[in-house]
């Protein structure tokens, strides 16, 4: 098995089975950025085949002034902001819509479990998008704020403020919504 960096060596020299550890170390961390930002499931896993085709590519660029994780969840970012920047939005006919779900089935049962959680995520996902991208690596991926710096590609300072910046708005946001 061996460490992160041990495997990300191995795999710069061509070693399929390293490879295929980090992946599975790795992948659903990298799937959770993916899916916050891309709603699409197919262009999901499309990215992810891709990250994981760049990471073979260049797992040699590696220096380790971040964790293998941070430098993984990098390349996904990566991977799929160039992706999503050359995609046109798909458009879809009236008739070929589908039809509203029906939110009223056992309403009070989910209200009364995800309450709390979805009133977080829904104010995470009001944030302004670099703000939310800090609050999902610190947060959701539990990554230390040198690590999201190297991710993001932006001085560790920057991801402080842009933390604090969050805080004060989720913070205000949720405050609103339990007087209400």
């Amino acid at each position: 098995m061996g460490t992160d960096e041990q495997l990300l060596a191995r795999v710069a020299s061509g070693d399929e089975n390293g490879l295929r550890e980090l992946y599975h170390r790795h992948s659903a961390a990298m799937l959770r950025l993916l899916r916050r930002l891309t709603s699409d499931v197919g262009t999901t896993e499309e990215i992810l085949q891709e990250s994981w085709l760049a990471v073979w590519r260049s797992a040699g660029s590696y220096r380790s002034s971040a964790s293998v994780r941070a430098w993984l969840l990098g390349v996904t970012r990566r991977q799929a902001h160039n992706r999503l920047r050359r995609a046109t939005p798909p458009t879809v006919g009236i008739e070929a819509a589908p039809e509203p779900v029906d939110h009223t089935v056992d309403v009070e049962a989910r209200v009364l479990a995800v309450a709390g959680h979805e009133a977080i995520m829904a104010a995470i996902g009001r944030l302004p998008r670099a703000h939310r991208e800090v609050v999902v690596l610190a947060l959701v991926e539990e990554l230390p704020y040198a690590d999201i710096a190297e991710v993001l590609a932006i001085p560790v300072g920057t991801v402080k403020s842009r933390m604090s910046t969050a805080r004060g708005i989720l913070s205000a946001e949720l405050s609103r919504e339990r007087v209400n």
